[in-house]
């Protein structure tokens, strides 16, 4: 069984502690496709990682030590970006304040040429030797080259796991292409509705519409506002000592999971 967890809003919708929680019921395995983390924002997260010569972010980490067998952040989580803020939009990738600083891909990095790679970075990664980009086409370009097999190559895990439990990123509907996933969870503050997983994938291809005005990643509202989901169950506000253990999260959301599973 493959089930997908997505959030209905773009930070915050509590998706990993969702995803944890249902690792750990099912005694699978966790992955998280495409992650990032900001400099500033996350900097406990950046540091905690980058003391080790290694870049990942806390949703990885949790959904790997959740993990039944024995996996490390970076096994579940090919593609991770590093972000940082930036005082205006136009810069390569700038999206509201924040600008694009590098990539890990696989055991690999992609460097912004045009951004101010944190020390810290160029000390603990091999960032000097790295494949840098300067504009969107050639990020683009390695992203097609680099970024593309190493998913491809998850999506072939994900396929073998089971069962397995993919975490979306932001409100984007589906962090890899053609993965059949049995159940998807939309996961907002409050509740979770889950949907049969080949309607949701039919919703996604609805709302992509044809290649020459599609959006390259579909937003979780606009893929589920025509389909009626399975069910809808509430969720209990956790404090922070249950979110840190799977098995308490497990044990709180169990009404979820119970209705995911039936």
């Amino acid at each position: 069984m493959t089930v997908l967890v997505a959030g209905a809003e773009r930070v915050d919708a509590g998706k990993t502690t969702f995803s944890v929680g249902l690792v750990h019921r099912l005694g699978g395995v966790g992955f998280k496709p495409r992650a990032g983390n900001d400099y500033w924002f996350d900097h406990d997260d950046y540091l905690a990682a980058i003391g080790d010569g290694r870049l990942y972010g806390k949703d990885a980490r949790r959904l790997a030590e959740a993990s039944a067998d024995p996996v490390t952040p970076e096994a579940i989580n090919p593609v991770h970006r590093l972000w940082q803020p930036v005082p205006d939009t136009g810069r390569l990738l700038g999206q509201s304040g924040r600008e694009f600083v590098l990539d890990r891909v696989g055991e690999s990095f992609v460097v912004n040429a045009t951004a101010d790679v944190p020390g810290s970075a160029r000390d603990a990664l091999p960032v000097d030797d790295a494949t840098t980009v300067r504009t969107v086409e050639e990020l683009n370009a390695v992203t097609r080259e680099r970024h593309l097999p190493e998913l491809d190559a998850l999506r072939e895990r994900i396929a073998a796991t089971d069962p397995a439990v993919v975490e979306s990123y932001g409100d984007v509907a589906r962090p890899l292409r053609d993965l059949t996933v049995e159940r998807v969870v939309v996961v907002e503050p409050g509740r979770v509705r889950i949907y049969d997983g080949a309607r949701y994938e039919k919703a996604c291809r609805v709302a992509t519409g044809d290649p020459g005005t599609g959006a390259l990643e579909e937003r979780v509202p606009d893929v589920v506002e025509p389909i009626e989901p399975v069910a809808t169950v509430d969720l209990p506000a956790l404090d922070a000592e249950t979110r840190a253990t799977p098995a308490a999260v497990a044990s709180a959301y169990a009404d979820a999971y119970d209705a995911l599973l039936g």
